[in-house]
């Protein structure tokens, strides 16, 4: 007997953006990513923008991973190479495990869109508390990219050959997943 195909699952999904200089009005990268996220079907769970500051972004982060209502954290920002640039610097310690083909993958797509300017990004992942962390350049269309060309399929339990759902919420009940 053949399995039917899983279900999407809508997920808890929190936005931070890390800026020295957006405010909400201005976050075009947190607005993509809202968007995106919620015409997929998933729901937003929080959203912030604080400074590029270590110790504000741990904070942020660390009571969204706590919380076991949210699944995932995008943070957008503060992943490029100059000085005030510290997402990788503030999440990495957070990590219980990091998903080193989210940076590779995320730079393979990037290099068709901008060269070897994705050299650059230090666009990064890892799982925190059973809560993804997505680490994402501070452009719009990086944003966009991650989310079309990574996230949308990783965060969705329809998606094969795996995904990340189950591993957040759980698997189905067979009852509920077989015919």
């Amino acid at each position: 007997m053949a399995k039917t195909p899983s279900p999407f699952r809508p997920l808890k999904i929190s936005v931070l953006t890390v800026s020295d200089t957006r405010s909400l009005a201005e976050d075009t990268s947190g607005d993509a990513l809202v968007d995106l996220l919620t015409k997929a079907g998933h729901t937003l769970s929080g959203r912030q923008i604080i400074k590029d500051d270590v110790y504000q972004m741990r904070a942020v982060v660390s009571n969204w991973i706590a919380d076991e209502n949210t699944h995932v954290v995008l943070i957008t920002g503060g992943t490029g190479f100059y000085s005030r640039d510290s997402t990788p610097e503030a999440m990495t310690p957070l990590f219980d495990k990091t998903i080193e083909g989210f940076g590779e993958l995320f730079r393979q797509i990037s290099y068709d869109e901008i060269g070897t300017s994705t050299i650059q990004s230090r666009a990064m992942a890892g799982l925190a508390n059973q809560t993804l962390i997505f680490c994402l350049p501070g452009s719009t269309g990086a944003c966009k990219t991650a989310w079309n060309g990574i996230l949308e399929e990783q965060l969705n339990a329809s998606h094969r050959p795996c995904n990340f759902v189950s591993m957040l919420i759980g698997p189905l009940a067979p009852t509920q997943h077989e015919g």
